[in-house]
C-alpha cells in the first residue's frame, strides 16, 4: 500500500471499532466524529495527506527497498548522516503543522519501530527473543502505514523503592498470566498511552528495572485485539471552537489506562518476553535513546520557535518591546530555542555507525532531555509574564457574535490589531500556557522522558570523563608533584 492519506488513516481506525471509554461512556459509531477525538484525529489525517505534497514529497517519504512503493521517511532505516538529516526534515515538517503540541504524532512511535530493528544484535544473543518477528513486523507497519501507541509504565499502587510489586494476589500491573501454544496471555493494565485507541496498534514493552520475568516483554497488537481496553481521561479541549480553544480543539491528545483482560498475543507478534537482561540492554545499548530522542528534540526545537513566535507577537501587539525586562524574557526564549539547534545539530554531526546503522550521537541528546523539561515549563512562565491580565481578557467568539461586540471593538483594541485578532493572538498564548491543554502540555514534556532527577542520574552514569581526569592527573598534578620532588 505504502503512505497512506488522511481519508485512509480516519476509514481505518473507524472501522477497528476499538473499545474506547470516556467519561464513563463507551464510544459507539465512528471514532473519529467523537467530540474528544475529532481534533486530534483530523489535524493527524494532516499530517499523512503531507505525505502526498508533490512539494515536499521527497521529505516525507522514500522508496521502499522492499516494494518499490513510496513510504513514510519516520520508517526509514538510517545508514548515513544524510539520512539522520532526512528523518529530521520530516519530523518537523510535521511538527510544524502542530506547534510541536503533538508529542505522539505517528513519526515518533515509527521510530520507536525502526529502534527496535537497529537493536536485533541485542536480540540475536538471548533466549527467548524473535529478531526475525520484530524484523517482519517492522516491514508490514511500513508498507501499510500503519499508526502506533504505546505503553510501558506500571500503575502507580506503591512507588515505595522497597515495593517491588504488588504483594496482593490480584494482578494490577500487565505480566504475562499463561505461555500457551498460540501465543502470550497478557493480564493486568499498564499507563499512559497517549493517543490510545485512535491508531491502528499498540506497541507494549517493559521498562528497565524489572525484578520478576513475568513483567518483561515487548510486543505489537491490533488496537481492537479482544481483551484490550482504553480507558481515557476526561478531554482537556476547552472548546471545539477553533477561536475558543486554537491548540486544544486541535491536538489534544487523549492519554488512556489500557487494560488487558486476558489478551492473547500470538507468537509471531512478540517480539521477546520473559527475559529481564533484554529489558535493561535495550535501554542501554540499543538504538532506542539516540533515535527516539533525536526525533524528540526535532520536535521540541519546532515547540520552542513556535513560543517564541507567540511572545513576540504578544510584545508586538501591546507595544511593550521598548521594556527592558521585556527584551530580557524574549531574550532569554532565543537562548533556549539556540541551545536545543545546537543539541541537535551537535547529535547529528556526530552521528556514528553501529552496528550497521547510523546513530545520533547520543550525549548530546541525553543533554537536551536535561535541558528542556526544565526550561519549558519557564518559556510558559515567560508567556504568562508578557501576556499579564491580557490572557484572562478573552471573550469567546460567541461574546464577539453578539449585541456587546462594538464595546469589545472599542475597548479591547491594541496598537496594531483590532479587538478580535487581540483577543484571538491572546486565547492561542492562554491555550498553551494556561488552560487545561497547556498545562498538560507543561506536565508533559517535565516527564515526556521520565522524572528530571533520574535524567540526570543516568547522564551523570553514561557520560564518559575518565579522558578529562586523566588529562588533570597527567597535567596538572602529577607533572606539578614530579617538579617539586626534583626541586
Amino acid at each position: 500500500m505504502g503512505a497512506i492519506t488522511g481519508a485512509e488513516y480516519k476509514k481505518r481506525i473507524d472501522k477497528l471499532q476499538n473499545e474506547v471509554w470516556i467519561e464513563g461512556e463507551k464510544v459507539q459509531g465512528d471514532i473519529s466524529m467523537h467530540p474528544a477525538f475529532k481534533g486530534v484525529m483530523d489535524s493527524q489525517a494532516k499530517l499523512y495527506d503531507l505525505q502526498h505534497d508533490k512539494n515536499i514529497s521527497d521529505i516525507m517519504t522514500y522508496l521502499s527497498p522492499t516494494s518499490s512503493s513510496r513510504v513514510g521517511t519516520s520508517f526509514l532505516l538510517p545508514r548515513t548522516k544524510k539520512d539522520i538529516k532526512k528523518r529530521r526534515r520530516m519530523f518537523q515538517q510535521w511538527a510544524r503543522t502542530n506547534a510541536g503540541m503533538m508529542g505522539r504524532s505517528p513519526d515518533y512511535m515509527n521510530t520507536v519501530l525502526v529502534s527496535l530493528v537497529a537493536s536485533q544484535h541485542i536480540f540475536e544473543k538471548h533466549e527467548n527473543c524473535f529478531p526475525e518477528n520484530v524484523s517482519a513486523f517492522y516491514k508490514k507497519a511500513k508498507e501499510n502505514d500503519w499508526s502506533f501507541t504505546h505503553t510501558f509504565i506500571d500503575p502507580q499502587v506503591n512507588r515505595s523503592p522497597y515495593q517491588l510489586f504488588e504483594e496482593a494476589d490480584e494482578i494490577i500491573a500487565a505480566k504475562i498470566k499463561e505461555k500457551t501454544k498460540e501465543g502470550l496471555i497478557i493480564k493486568g493494565a499498564k499507563l499512559l498511552a497517549t493517543q490510545g485507541g485512535i491508531t491502528d496498534e499498540i506497541l507494549v514493552y517493559s521498562k528497565p528495572g524489572i525484578m520478576d520475568k513475568s513483567y518483561a516483554y515487548s510486543f505489537s497488537i491490533p488496537s481492537n485485539t479482544k481483551g484490550l481496553k482504553f480507558i481515557c481521561r476526561q478531554s482537556f479541549r476547552s472548546s471545539d471552537s477553533k477561536f475558543n480553544s486554537p491548540l486544544g480543539s486541535r491536538f489534544e491528545e487523549c492519554d488512556a489506562l489500557v487494560v488487558f483482560d486476558d489478551v492473547l498475543v500470538p507468537w509471531e507478534r512478540v517480539f521477546y518476553y520473559e527475559n529481564i537482561k533484554v529489558t535493561d540492554t535495550l535501554s542501554v545499548q540499543g538504538a532506542f535513546a539516540p533515535l527516539a530522542l533525536h526525533q524528540v528534540v526535532s520536535r521540541q526545537v519546532v515547540k520552542t520557535e513556535f513560543i517564541l513566535g507567540v511572545a513576540q507577537l504578544l510584545v508586538d501587539t501591546i507595544n511593550s518591546g521598548q521594556y527592558q525586562h521585556v527584551q530580557e524574557k524574549i531574550a532569554e526564549i532565543i537562548v533556549a530555542l539556540e541551545t536545543m539547534k545546537a543539541f541537535l545539530i551537535a547529535s547529528e554531526e556526530g552521528a556514528t555507525k553501529k552496528h550497521g546503522f547510523m546513530l545520533p550521537a547520543l550525549y548530546p541528546l541525553f543533554a537536551a532531555i536535561n535541558t528542556f523539561p526544565r526550561i519549558y515549563p519557564r518559556l510558559t512562565e515567560i508567556l504568562q509574564l508578557l501576556g499579564a491580565s491580557g490572557l484572562v481578557s478573552i471573550p469567546t467568539e460567541k461574546d464577539f457574535e453578539s449585541d456587546i461586540h462594538e464595546d469589545l471593538y472599542q475597548y479591547l483594541q491594541s496598537k496594531t490589531k483590532d479587538a478580535k485578532e487581540r483577543v484571538q493572538l491572546f486565547r492561542l498564548a492562554w491555550d498553551c500556557c494556561m488552560s487545561a491543554f497547556g498545562t498538560r502540555q507543561t506536565l508533559y514534556e517535565r516527564y515526556f522522558f521520565g522524572d528530571p532527577i533520574r535524567l540526570s542520574s543516568m547522564l551523570y552514569q553514561a557520560y564518559d570523563r575518565r579522558k578529562l581526569t586523566a588529562w588533570i592527573e597527567k597535567d596538572f598534578l602529577s607533572n606539578s608533584s614530579k617538579k617539586d620532588e626534583k626541586r
